[in-house]
């Protein structure tokens, strides 16, 4: 069998008929090498610079931008050195750089997500509970006195009296997400609000939000009573004790309740006006603070006095920062109808809180409040205006912690740029 190949191919060109005269397409002219020598004006050492292609003495580099046809015809050459592309381009510390910048990034996000939801846990916990004790003498306003309570607590009951009902508090906020998916995808509500926005997509991502908040209602209820619910006579429930009250709250089921319960067609419009609200407020903050962040941070790349370092912390903290101050003003503007809100979902479910006046012996809940009116005269009118903020100290330690983890976070963020620079 003789071989496939034209008259004239000698292993580096082809010399034979049109392709002389045409190259590729007429794209580019064809060359040939009669000999080897014909190789050497091209032919370069490895590079051991970035970005110089080390050529031998006397010889010129191509001009920039004009293809070498050889290479284009003869294929791609060997990389002298892994990881480098054509003259050296890229390098080993850019490379490390990147991933460094990479893993900085994911620590940051999972450093402000664990502050979140379990640092800061039993600041959610006291914080419920003394919104929920109506019996209450000292409201805690301060953080002195809250840290002095969760001592109490700690002795008396141990540390799981301060993480109790964390679980749920993952659940819920699962089934929030779960929720919010799968009513976006078979309705026509936008989940994410375009920079085109108009009034009436506005309306139909509030009105997205609006449906998730009514269906994770039931399971929010089951979390409230597992984080206020005390040690003292808490049986060991399972991780999923918070979906099965849930649905047991919704077909009528489960616990048996007392006939103060209020049903939760009466909880929908204060949950979903505190959920709405809430996310109002912390989308307003969290936009108005980036665009501060953002500005500050342009202004200062045109003056040419922002280091590489500052360079990489801008591309991460301003977000953290505008989540940072979002929830904090939504939290704070929202605390006295989160407080009305905890109280009517507790009301009627027989659970037994701790004493936040002495940090031992348990209190019942046993309020009768007829709606979300109701309730806000009864507070107004037997603990006063101050009423509504009990326990308002533990937000204060909450976000100090979230500050404290964020500035740690940065520090030792900007000392591992600065050492790989």
């Amino acid at each position: 069998m003789h071989p496939r190949r034209p008259d004239g191919f000698d292993g580096l060109g082809y010399r034979g008929g049109a392709r002389d005269e045409q190259g590729f397409g007429g794209a580019f002219p064809a060359r040939s090498f009669s000999s080897a020598s014909d190789l050497s004006h091209w032919v370069t050492t490895p590079p051991d610079i970035p970005g110089s292609r080390n050529l031998h003495w006397g010889e010129k580099s191509p001009p920039y931008g004009v293809p070498d046809t050889s290479t284009l015809l003869e294929g791609p050459a060997e990389e002298p050195f892994p990881g480098s592309s054509g003259g050296g381009s890229s390098s080993v510390p850019g490379q490390s750089s990147e991933q460094l910048n990479r893993f900085a990034g994911f620590g940051i996000g999972l450093a402000s997500l664990f502050t979140e939801n379990v640092l800061a846990h039993p600041c959610i916990v006291l914080r419920r509970q003394c919104q929920v004790n109506y019996h209450a003498r000292h409201y805690h306003l301060t953080p002195f006195t809250v840290i002095n309570i969760m001592y109490s607590f700690n002795k008396t009951q141990g540390l799981r009296a301060l993480w109790k009902g964390m679980g749920s508090t993952f659940i819920v906020q699962g089934v929030t997400l779960g929720a919010e998916g799968i009513i976006s995808e078979f309705t026509p509500l936008p989940r994410e609000i375009s920079h085109k926005w108009n009034p009436k997509q506005i309306g139909e991502h509030l009105l997205l939000k609006s449906l998730t908040y009514i269906v994770a209602m039931p399971f929010y209820s089951a979390s409230l009573i597992e984080t206020v619910q005390s040690e003292i006579i808490r049986d060991n429930a399972g991780i999923l004790e918070c979906v099965k009250e849930g649905i047991g709250r919704v077909i009528g089921m489960g616990v048996p309740h007392s006939k103060r319960l209020l049903p939760l067609l009466s909880l929908v419009f204060p949950t979903v006006l505190h959920g709405v609200l809430h996310y109002i407020i912390s989308s307003i903050i969290q936009k108005i603070v980036l665009l501060v962040l953002k500005r500050k941070a342009y202004n200062s790349h045109l003056a040419e006095s922002t280091s590489p370092v500052q360079s990489m912390l801008d591309a991460y903290f301003p977000e953290l920062i505008a989540n940072f101050a979002a929830s904090l003003c939504s939290d704070v503007i929202l605390y006295p109808l989160e407080t009305v809100l905890h109280r009517l979902h507790i009301q009627g479910t027989r659970t037994i809180i701790d004493n936040t006046d002495l940090g031992y012996e348990v209190l019942p809940i046993n309020t009768q409040y007829e709606g979300m009116r109701d309730c806000m005269n009864t507070i107004r009118q037997e603990e006063g205006m101050l009423g509504f903020y009990k326990g308002f100290g533990a937000v204060v330690i909450q976000y100090t912690l979230h500050a404290a983890v964020l500035q740690i976070t940065k520090i030792i963020y900007s000392t591992l740029l600065q050492n790989s620079v």
